[in-house]
């Protein structure tokens, strides 16, 4: 199965269902998608597991849409949606599985990206938080990793989708 992660103004599909951080063959997932969600029907949701560091540096772990670690931040969890925020509300990272239409109203490449792929879920990742020296930002228009910016691409890959200090990897 294939997924597209939607991050910043651009898309990246892959038959994984994680990214993940490293180097040389040692990878580490800092998000794994364990199901998503099948619409209004069934019992089916969007659940995954995190394991990042915000802004301060505090581990953030969330496994099974469940807080792990006793870092002060709040889960919320809805059908299609996980945000994980600090107390003060600001968001460290948001997990967001876009509906049919929402994907299909992006941007042309990326629609056609997502039309020539057919992935069973299209997941849009937002937020600010750190994976040992990554820095990893995604705005609205963009992707950041370190100072590596990244905005409107369309990318297919093989594996999973992987942030290095030298970008992104598929």
């Amino acid at each position: 199965m294939k997924y597209a992660f939607i991050i910043g103004s651009g898309a990246f599909v892959v038959r994984g269902k994680t990214i993940s951080y490293g180097s040389d063959g040692n990878w580490k997932p800092l998000l794994r998608i364990n199901s998503v969600s099948q619409g209004a029907t069934g019992d089916a949701h969007l659940d995954v597991d995190i394991d990042i560091k915000d802004v301060d540096g505090k581990p953030v772990t969330v496994m099974s849409n469940q807080p792990v670690t006793g870092a002060p931040y709040n889960v919320k969890v809805e059908r299609d949606s996980v945000t994980v925020s600090r107390l003060d509300g600001s968001t460290i990272i948001h997990v967001h599985q876009m509906d049919y239409d929402t994907a299909m109203a992006l941007e042309h490449n990326i629609v056609a990206e997502l039309e020539v792929n057919m992935p069973l879920a299209a997941i849009r990742v937002a937020g600010e938080f750190f994976v040992d020296q990554l820095h990893i930002r995604a705005e609205n228009e963009k992707l950041f990793i370190n100072e590596n910016g990244y905005a409107n691409v369309a990318l297919a890959g093989e594996n999973d989708l992987k942030f290095t200090s030298e970008g992104v990897v598929l």
